[in-house]
């Protein structure tokens, strides 16, 4: 029984990879989002060097296959690939979704062509904010609340797919967030 119950496991896991943090180099400073928590970590290396706590995700909660207007958070691993300092959310900080994995997924399954599949994995090899009008949506980052209601942030998750923190927690962040930054979203 627990054999096949191990065994279970490392299957999904294999399915999965993009759910697990990769192992970090000692001096990479990078992102954990961990969406049952709600909680922003940041490491350097395996260290933790900071951990913001009520952060808000998707209206919808999270997916492995996000698609345009779910409002659901994709889970993998993401760079910042730009950097907007000054937003109508205080900051935003836009993640390379969707990544070259993604865009593979989708065409097989046949919700994206094979041009936009090909534009998705290009932007990536060149370091460019990949195609964001396709059905697997686009603009996700993470953000502040903005001139938005902050009671609203404490209480739901109200974020059209992105990962909120109140404006606060992002000043406090962005000592630690560059062009480049891994962030892990799990």
């Amino acid at each position: 029984m627990v054999r096949t119950v191990l065994a279970a496991l490392v299957c999904l896991l294999a399915l999965f990879p993009a759910l697990l943090p990769a192992s970090a180099p000692r001096d990479e400073t990078w992102i954990l989002i961990d969406t049952r928590e709600l909680t922003l970590s940041v490491f350097r290396g395996d260290h933790l060097v900071r951990r913001f706590e009520n952060i808000s995700i998707g209206r919808r909660g999270t997916s492995i296959d996000k698609r345009s207007q779910d409002e659901t958070t994709p889970l993998g691993e993401y760079h910042v690939i730009r950097i907007a300092r000054d937003s109508i959310f205080h900051r935003f900080y836009h993640l390379d979704y969707p990544t070259p994995a993604q865009g593979r997924r989708a065409l097989e399954a046949g919700v994206i062509s094979e041009r936009e599949e090909r534009a998705i994995e290009r932007a990536a090899r060149e370091h460019r904010i990949p195609p964001q009008y396709t059905a697997l949506g686009g603009s996700i980052g993470i953000h502040g609340v903005g001139a938005g209601n902050l009671r609203i942030h404490e209480d739901f998750n109200w974020t059209e797919g992105c990962v909120a923190l109140t404006n606060e927690q992002l000043d406090q962040l962005d000592v630690y967030i560059d062009i480049g930054t891994r962030v892990v979203i799990r």
